[in-house]
């Protein structure tokens, strides 16, 4: 019988960045999205730093050995409300998200490693003082952490909700020029910026834009006419893997259509006694 790996519970930006990056084996070997990797999570982080958000990140790590990438990891996000503590994963709220698929992981080598980690998960929740409430969003149909939770909380609810996704057909809505040169999106950005009325979006899209162009994971796509922008599109690209990320046009192009389910798991506060522990 395998040896149980151990838990252990980081807490701060800097103790999340280094497990984020930790974890990157383990994320590239479970084909995890661009939104669940290294890169994305660290812009999400340089977000919260910079908009002074009073949320602590915080990673559950299984790890049989400190040297070694963890077996099983959850990055999460704690924000105190008054009494009670809202536990979240890290990135959920952060907007723009791809549309139409799972953005969040809680990626695990197995299934032996999903239930380490969800003892881990209940570990945190055992620890927090005061009442707490749980709400893990946008992750994958059949996940075993999640299985692993709802068994051990009585309270628990999961449920699939609907999503859509935005389906690139810029190429009929007129002369499409596609780049991923980070100076071409350097100079498109503005423009397409100025098409986004939410603030915060506008913030996170000029961060993580620069931050995928510069490692090549994000393709820009603009239909002009003349100097006028007429329609613009921002794709995450890993490998064969698109995902349609943000989009404006003023020509069509850019249809939604059903996209996968999204899973949400979300446990009620209801104050003490605290989550069940399970052995370590």
């Amino acid at each position: 019988m395998r040896a149980r790996a151990p838990i252990r519970i980081a807490v701060g930006r800097a103790e999340v960045v280094r497990e984020v990056r930790a974890a990157e084996p383990l994320m590239a070997a479970l084909r995890a999205p661009v939104t669940a990797r290294a890169p994305w999570l660290t812009a999400v982080l340089n977000q919260g730093t910079a908009t002074g958000t009073r949320s602590r990140p915080v990673a559950v790590v299984v790890e049989p050995h400190r040297q070694d990438p963890p077996e099983a990891v959850a990055f999460l996000s704690l924000r105190r409300r008054g009494v009670r503590t809202a536990v979240t994963l890290l990135g959920d709220g952060t907007v723009p998200l791809p549309p139409g698929t799972p953005p969040f992981r809680l990626p695990a080598r197995d299934d032996a490693a999903a239930f380490r980690l969800a003892a881990g998960i209940l570990e945190l929740l055992g620890s927090l003082r005061g009442p707490w409430t749980l709400r893990l969003s946008g992750l994958p149909l059949g996940d075993p952490t999640v299985a692993a939770l709802a068994a051990e909380l009585p309270t628990a609810v999961v449920r699939n909700a609907r999503s859509y996704r935005l389906v690139d057909q810029l190429d009929g809505a007129g002369t499409v020029v596609r780049s991923r040169d980070p100076e071409v999106l350097e100079r498109r950005l503005p423009g397409l910026l100025a098409r986004e009325t939410d603030r915060r979006a506008r913030s996170f899209l000029r961060a993580a834009a620069r931050l995928h162009a510069a490692i090549g994971q994000v393709e820009v796509a603009v239909v002009t006419d003349g100097n006028d922008v007429r329609a613009g599109l921002l794709t995450l690209v890993d490998g064969e893997d698109r995902r349609p990320w943000w989009g404006s046009s003023d020509v069509g192009g850019l249809p939604t259509v059903l996209g996968s389910p999204l899973v949400e798991l979300t446990v009620p506060a209801r104050g003490w006694p605290p989550a069940p522990r399970r052995g370590r």
